[in-house]
């Protein structure tokens, strides 16, 4: 879903691009990874590769880990080889969600789910593999190229009417086709280390699906449960908004935005 974006953005800004998928490279195989980069050469290497099943990983720990942190080691390691820069998407889920305004840059990570502890421990990798790296923590991302909430919601109310969404869990959506632009945009800064970037504002995952309906003119009744109600069998963050304090920061639109353009893309793919 992201790296097809951060491909078209890349592209748009005429980059030359080599968009690898797993059929090409695999990233856990560190000597394929290797030959892939010593044959293209790039300038910078953006490693969207990831084990993202955040209920998945709480059973699947060796794969999670095999991909999120091995993987991002590998990718790591090669660029460097090179020279060349490395740029690793990570997560608000590296935070344990305890927090009441936004974290920062410099806020101490702590994982509650085997998914947010094979990312952070993916961040720790890529910055020990390459020290030219960008570590960027962003948040649930919607776009038109994978599963996401936005297209969950809207086959629930087709198939049912109904939705049932948590409340207490706040956030930050944000739409690929936006962050992979600022993705783009700060590989050709030397703005090295961790990075937010996500959609401005904040809300709930139960007023995400509210605001969808409303946007898609899709009648849908919603209504919502706690996080224990609801039952999942991964812990996730009550809070985890983003915010930055790099003097250097790349900002997105509102999230409300990033919704309305991914259903005029939505549409027009249709």
């Amino acid at each position: 879903m992201l790296g097809t974006d951060v491909v078209r953005a890349a592209e748009f800004v005429n980059h030359e691009v080599a968009g690898l998928a797993r059929s090409d490279v695999d990233v856990t195989d560190r000597q394929a990874v290797m030959r892939a980069v010593l044959q293209e050469r790039p300038d910078a290497v953006v490693n969207c590769a990831a084990y993202t099943d955040v209920d998945g990983a709480e059973d699947e720990l060796d794969a999670a880990m095999e991909a999120n942190a091995e993987g991002a080691a590998n990718v790591a390691a090669a660029a460097a080889e090179i020279g060349a820069r490395v740029l690793y998407p990570s997560t608000d889920y590296v935070f344990d969600g305890s927090k009441i305004e936004p974290y920062v840059e410099s806020d101490e990570p702590r994982p509650q789910s085997v998914y947010g502890q094979s990312k952070l421990a993916g961040e720790r990798e890529t910055a020990e593999g390459n020290p030219r790296h960008y570590i960027v923590r962003s948040a649930w991302l919607f776009g038109t190229s994978g599963r996401n909430f936005v297209e969950t919601m809207l086959s629930l109310a087709s198939d049912h009417g109904e939705v049932l969404v948590v409340r207490d869990q706040v956030g930050c959506p944000t739409y690929t086709a936006h962050l992979a632009d600022a993705l783009v945009r700060l590989l050709d800064t030397e703005a090295y280390g961790i990075h937010h970037i996500a959609s401005q504002g904040e809300c709930s995952w139960f007023e995400f699906a509210q605001e969808i309906f409303s946007q898609a003119g899709v009648e849908c009744r919603v209504m919502s449960c706690t996080t224990d109600e609801f039952g999942r069998p991964a812990p996730r963050p009550a809070y985890s908004v983003l915010d930055t304090e790099r003097q250097e920061a790349l900002y997105l639109p509102h999230w409300k935005e990033g919704l309305a353009s991914y259903l005029a893309e939505r549409s027009v793919a249709a």
